[in-house]
């Protein structure tokens, strides 16, 4: 017993060890790896493994800084991760920083870090424009897509107005094949994030074919992640992330990728900021969902 102890412990110690070496690591290795996402509302792909979006430049303005903070060089490599296997790609080492589109709640909390909150989600309900849905009432006896990985569908059974309501539930294995499902008719409604569900809206073939509906599901803060246990590379990201609040660099960000143009099509998500992430900017805090929701 005490053999195994003592084992535990010393793996305990390596893994306590290896936490807080972040930016040790990325300054021997000259590297960061960034987790990314191919078809959130944040953070997607143009093909050609260029990735773009909202969560994107945040993040790489925060590298900008470490580069600074570090000297010498520190080149980005960019990492696809799904809602399913982020969280664990995050703990393993793989991914330093996962700059997709990820609530902070307590559950994850357990297992990873998050920087102050740089965007406010409310979940919604997205539907074909002349499918007659307009709120959750009128989800009964309909088949609803969310992402594999992701809290939505909970949420939405959660909701006071969906006690009586039965549907059934289809996963895509990423937000653009939730959107699919919708899009081919294999789905009544899409469940996910607004930021999300606008952007795939924006850029599918006919944006007027869809629309978001029906009443906010839940308000999430979503936050860039990072490896639990190591303060001072939580401390450089939040200092990052803080200077572009006051600077009003992150709201400039914020107007490029959801009030102007976007790649690919050079159609706009039109999504203005909402007070609660006006809010998270002007009183940064990494608090999770239920403390947020609490206090509202």
């Amino acid at each position: 017993m005490k053999k195994v102890l003592l084992v535990a412990a010393l793996v305990a110690g390596v893994t306590a060890v290896h936490a807080q070496d972040t930016l040790k690591k990325i300054k021997d290795s000259g590297a960061i790896t960034m987790g990314v996402r191919e078809s959130s509302g944040l953070s997607y792909t143009i093909g050609d493994g260029k990735f773009v979006g909202y969560h994107i430049d945040v993040c790489e303005r925060v590298v900008a800084d470490l580069r600074k903070q570090l000297g010498g060089k520190l080149d980005i490599k960019y990492q696809p991760v799904t809602s399913a296997n982020r969280i664990p790609l995050v703990v393993n080492g793989t991914v330093d920083l996962e700059c997709g589109s990820t609530t902070n709640n307590a559950a994850r909390q357990k297992d990873v870090a998050f920087a102050v909150t740089t965007y406010v989600e409310e979940v919604r309900i997205a539907v074909k424009a002349n499918s007659g849905i307009t709120g959750i009432n009128q989800l009964n006896g309909k088949t609803i897509a969310t992402t594999t990985g992701t809290t939505s569908v909970q949420t939405l059974r959660k909701h006071e107005r969906a006690a009586s309501v039965d549907f059934k539930e289809v996963y895509g294995k990423d937000h653009a094949d939730s959107f699919l499902l919708l899009d081919s008719g294999r789905a009544d409604a899409f469940v996910m994030d607004g930021s999300i569900l606008a952007k795939n809206i924006a850029t599918s073939k006919n944006p007027a074919d869809f629309k978001i509906v029906g009443e906010v599901l839940a308000v999430e803060p979503i936050a860039i992640m990072m490896r639990k246990d190591d303060p001072a590379f939580k401390k450089a990201v939040d200092d990052s992330i803080k200077g572009m609040m006051k600077s009003g660099e992150l709201a400039k960000i914020y107007d490029k990728w959801f009030m102007q143009p976007i790649p690919p099509t050079n159609t706009k998500i039109g999504l203005p900021l909402s007070g609660a992430t006006k809010d998270a900017w002007a009183n940064p805090n990494d608090k999770p969902a239920e403390d947020y929701v609490a206090k509202k």
